[in-house]
C-alpha cells in the first residue's frame, strides 16, 4: 500500500508541472487582433507542455513548419498538418517549433507561431568533490590553472518546482498519518 501511495503522489508531482497554452488566448488562431510573437514571448513553454489551437476550420489551419519556411510563409512541405479547428499539439521536444496558417495569405498577415522550447527540468546539478591539494612543480607554478565550477540550472521551472513540492507536501502529510 505504501509504495502505491509513493507511486501515485511522484505521479501527480509530474503531472502537475504541465502547461496547456490556448494559442491567441481568447481570441484563439487568427488573423485578425492577436501579435503571435507577443503572445508567445509573454510564456514559458517546455516539453510536457501542450498547445492548443482554437479556430473555424472553414477559414484557417496549423501547419507545422521548418524555420526556412516559416520565415517564407510556405506551406506546401509541412511538417504535420491540423484541420480539425480545435487541435491539441503536444511539446514532446525542446527547441524551435514554427506554426503557420497554410491557408494563402494569412501567414503573410501574421497568422504565424514561433516558441522556444525548453527540457522539462535539468534539475540540481551537483558540484564536482575536489580531489586532494597537490604541491605545484616549479614548471607549472605560472601555468593558468582552471576551476571547474557547476551550479543548480537556471531553466527549472517555477511549474517544475511546484510540482516538486507538491509531491513533497503530499508526502510528508502521508508520512504523518
Amino acid at each position: 500500500f505504501f509504495t502505491s501511495l509513493l507511486i501515485l503522489v511522484a505521479l501527480f508531482g509530474v503531472a502537475v508541472g504541465e502547461t496547456v497554452h490556448k494559442v491567441g488566448d481568447t481570441k484563439g488562431w487568427t488573423m485578425a487582433g492577436v501579435d503571435y510573437e507577443d503572445w508567445a514571448s509573454s510564456r514559458t513553454f517546455q516539453v510536457g507542455d501542450s498547445l492548443v489551437f482554437a479556430y473555424n476550420k472553414d477559414f484557417h489551419d496549423v501547419t507545422e513548419v521548418t524555420h526556412n519556411d516559416f520565415e517564407l510563409c510556405e506551406s506546401s512541405k509541412p511538417l504535420k498538418k491540423y484541420k480539425t479547428g480545435s487541435d491539441s499539439i503536444s511539446l514532446t521536444k525542446p527547441g524551435l517549433q514554427h506554426f503557420i496558417c497554410g491557408v494563402p495569405g494569412h501567414c503573410n498577415m501574421g497568422q504565424k507561431l514561433q516558441i522556444h522550447v525548453l527540457p522539462t527540468s535539468l534539475g540540481p546539478v551537483a558540484a564536482p568533490v575536489p580531489g586532494p591539494v597537490r604541491s605545484q612543480s616549479p614548471s607549472l607554478a605560472n601555468a593558468p590553472q582552471s576551476q571547474h565550477q557547476m551550479a543548480p540550472s537556471s531553466l527549472q521551472s517555477g511549474a517544475s518546482k511546484s510540482a516538486s513540492w507538491i509531491g513533497f507536501s503530499l508526502l510528508a502529510l502521508i508520512l504523518t498519518f
